[in-house]
């Protein structure tokens, strides 16, 4: 089934193509695949990037929109990403990067393509574990921006992933939330009262 990407905020996305067109911004980031690619860069693939920040004691996801990322297409690949921010003023641009998320980013969206059912693709970082996730929404009318995961959405985590928790392996929210929760509650410590 075809993915429905939800629409990037206008703001968002004229960041991005400005700080594509400025010399400064491209020669200044940290991506040498950005620098040296060859041809037009344009972002594609607007995605919003949840953040989990705590789970409640009944199992529901608390999380808070952090910004939007864009892939940057040169030709037939993405060499970088492009990073916004929600800022007084509005959206902003952040950075560029690149790194193994980008590919890992390509790979679970072709994978997501080829799945039954429908989603709405999201990003969830899972900052306690350094671990970020394509979120398939079930809800192709929700703004993208907002909500929550659902029991029934699909988390995969994406390359490279936390020591025992399988790359681009989907799971149900139900099912990884109780491990993600499980490890990033830290222990107590000794002596302390549990």
């Amino acid at each position: 089934m075809p993915l429905h990407v939800p629409p990037a905020p206008a703001p968002a996305l004229r960041s991005v193509l400005t700080a594509l067109g400025s010399p400064t911004a491209v020669r200044e980031a940290r991506t040498p695949s950005l620098r040296a690619a060859q041809g037009p860069a344009t972002p594609e693939l607007p995605l919003p990037v949840h953040v989990l920040d705590s789970v409640t004691p009944e199992g529901t996801a608390v999380t808070r929109l952090a910004g939007w990322r864009f892939l940057i297409r040169c030709g037939d690949r993405a060499v970088a990403a492009a990073e916004t921010m929600l800022t007084p003023d509005g959206w902003a641009f952040s950075h560029f990067f690149e790194g193994p998320y980008i590919a890992a980013t390509e790979r679970a969206l072709r994978q997501a393509e080829n799945m039954k059912g429908a989603y709405q693709p999201r990003l969830l970082s899972v900052p306690g574990l350094y671990m970020l996730t394509l979120w398939l929404h079930g809800d192709l009318t929700a703004d993208g921006a907002d909500g929550h995961p659902a029991a029934s959405d699909l988390l995969v985590p994406l390359a490279p992933a936390p020591p025992g928790i399988a790359a681009h392996r989907p799971h149900r929210v139900a099912e990884l939330l109780p491990v993600l929760t499980h490890r990033v509650t830290p222990a107590p410590l000794l002596g302390s009262p549990a």
